[in-house]
Order: C-alpha cells, then sequence, then structure tokens
C-alpha cells in the first residue's frame, strides 16, 4: 500500500510517498480503508520533534512512529476476531494519536475502541476533520474548564481547526460566546453562530474590560496576565495551543496563579476517547456542530499541506483525501 514515511525530524520535505507492508488486523483490531485524513497540530509536532520536550514520548533522536497521521475516516475492509463494534463495510472515523498513528496511508489496524460510526451526513472529508480537533475542543472546555449554561466564554483562535468546533460546542453547551480572529474570518464566526466577534488587528480582547467564566487559548502569544486580567474570579484559563513560549508559562506560572488567587489557569493536553467520539457523531448529526474545511490535498501533496498548515492561517481544517 502507499504510505507517507519519514525516517527523521525536520521539514515537510522529509515526508515521503512510500510504498509498504498493507497491516493484517490483530485478535482486536480493525482494518480501515482510508479515505480521508486531516492535519493536525499534533501532527507537526510529531514532524519536527518540536517542542523538544515531545521527543520523550515520540522518539528522542528520531521519528518513534515512521507513519504519521491521526485523524482518519474510512471503511472497514476486515476485523479481528474478538472485535464486536464494527463488521466489514460499516463507515468509520477516529483518531490514532494514541494508538501508534499512521493515519496517512492506504490502510491502517487500530484498536476498535479508537473508531466510531461515521456520523451518517458526514462525507468521509468532513468526518476526517472531526477527531482531534473535536475532541480537544470538547474535553477542554467540558473536563478542564468545566463549562456550564449561561457562562461568558471568550475562545482567542476561534477561526482555527479546534477553534471553530470550540465556538460551536460551546454553543451547544448554552454559554455566551466571544471568538476572536483576524478580519478575514469574521465571517466564519458569524456563519457559526459566534454571539461577539473581536477583530484582533482592530482591538485587543482586554480593551473592552470584559471578563469572562472561561478562556479557551487556542492560538496566540499573549502573556498570561492579559488572560488573568480578562478572567472573572473563579474563572478558568486552558492553554490548548499557541507559542512554546506561551505553552510553558501556562504550565509554571499558571500552576502559580491557580494557587495563589481565585483564578485557574493551565495546559490542556487531548486524549483520544471512543465515548467522546461518539458524543461528537450525534452533535454532527443533529447538525449542531459541523467541521468547516479550508482546503484540501492528495496524499502525495502533503509536505504542500503542512507548509500551508504551518504558516497558522487555516480556516478550520485541512483534509487529505487518499
Amino acid at each position: 500500500m502507499k504510505a507517507i514515511v519519514y525516517k527523521k525530524y525536520g521539514p515537510p520535505d522529509v515526508l515521503k510517498v512510500t510504498e509498504v507492508e498493507k497491516p493484517i488486523p490483530k485478535e482486536n483490531q480493525v482494518l480501515v480503508k482510508i479515505h480521508a485524513s486531516s492535519v493536525n497540530f499534533g501532527n507537526l509536532v510529531l514532524l519536527k520533534g518540536e517542542p523538544f520536550l515531545a521527543r520523550f514520548a515520540f522518539g528522542l533522536f528520531k521519528p518513534k512512529y515512521s507513519i504519521p497521521g491521526g485523524d482518519i475516516s474510512g471503511t472497514v475492509e476486515a476485523v479481528g476476531k474478538d472485535v464486536t463494534q464494527f463488521q466489514p463495510g460499516d463507515e468509520v472515523f477516529g483518531d490514532l494519536s494514541g494508538c501508534g498513528w499512521g493515519g496517512f496511508a492506504e490502510y491502517a489496524a487500530v484498536p476498535e475502541k479508537s473508531l466510531a460510526l461515521k456520523p451518517a451526513n458526514l462525507t468521509f472529508e468532513e468526518a476526517a476533520a472531526v477527531p482531534m480537533a473535536g475532541v480537544t475542543a470538547l474535553q477542554s472546555m467540558r473536563d478542564k474548564g468545566k463549562i456550564q449554561p449561561g457562562q461568558k466564554v471568550l475562545i482567542n483562535g476561534a477561526s482555527g481547526g479546534v477553534g471553530t468546533f470550540a465556538v460551536q460546542i460551546a454553543k451547544s453547551f448554552g454559554a455566551e460566546v466571544t471568538g476572536v480572529c483576524s478580519t478575514r474570518n469574521v465571517d466564519i464566526l458569524q456563519a457559526l453562530g459566534a454571539d461577539h466577534i473581536i477583530d484582533y488587528s482592530k482591538e485587543k480582547f482586554t480593551a473592552n474590560n470584559q471578563q469572562y467564566d472561561l478562556i479557551l487559548g487556542v492560538n496566540g502569544h499573549q502573556p498570561l496576565s492579559d488572560y488573568k486580567r480578562a478572567l472573572k474570579d473563579n474563572g478558568i484559563f486552558v492553554h490548548v495551543g499557541g507559542s512554546e513560549a506561551q505553552m510553558y508559562q501556562a504550565m509554571t506560572m499558571g500552576l502559580w496563579i491557580s494557587k495563589t488567587s481565585k483564578k485557574k489557569m493551565g495546559s490542556f493536553l487531548q486524549r483520544p476517547n471512543q465515548h467522546d467520539l461518539i458524543y461528537l457523531k450525534e452533535l454532527l448529526e443533529t447538525g449542531k456542530i459541523k467541521p468547516v474545511i479550508d482546503r484540501q490535498y492528495r496524499l502525495e501533496d502533503l509536505p504542500e499541506a503542512f507548509r500551508y498548515f504551518e504558516q497558522g492561517h487555516a480556516q478550520g481544517k485541512v483534509v487529505i483525501t487518499i
């Protein structure tokens, strides 16, 4: 089968289309013929080995996983003897980041717990845009941010992959949502139902003296002091993306702020979870959320897709058709 393989950390040019052995599913695995995948920030970390701390999980000197790619959607081709949830012909989607990656390929053999049935109203490309970004948005707000109906929520970086899902998921929880984005993305946030939109090229989110119950930092380079000022007492700031410096601030200074004030600040890493995939499937099928796709690339054009993605201006998700 065809797969994208890389043997060293580096720029997108290290990714090569290669013929590799088609996997055979083990007893608890499902063999999926992959129709689409998508690019996430985690894929960029896996590609470059940056920040360096990530190498303790992904391989210190060279990549531990030779085929990158987390999000997938496709059709079940075969199942192991212990698989109970799926059968050949089922259309599925899932996240392989917790079971060895391998999504940028024509086939993958994965544990059944990494998959869910694909939302019936979505194409394979749309479904592939959901798992990592959608689950990140859900877990960061529900589990870390303790989101509640009626709360005021600010999402900084609201027009990217995680951000577009976060706006919609926050609305599904009954929150009043403010999205921060650039001028060219205002229309997207309006279409997604954001209650208020701040164009960061025209004003800072701290300029209006508004305070929020929950702030999600998906992108940006603001100092933690800006977020702290914009939080209500007992408010929560969750860092899920942005500059590397901001990540370390959230892990260190955020811990100190959380211990010495009523405001809570910290970072968050998504954990693949089948139950959350199923939860998102229900939101997708009822029309409460929908994926936003910026661009689509073929598998052999993956390096170009990464070059575009790492610029940081994608409107929603970058999808790979296989």
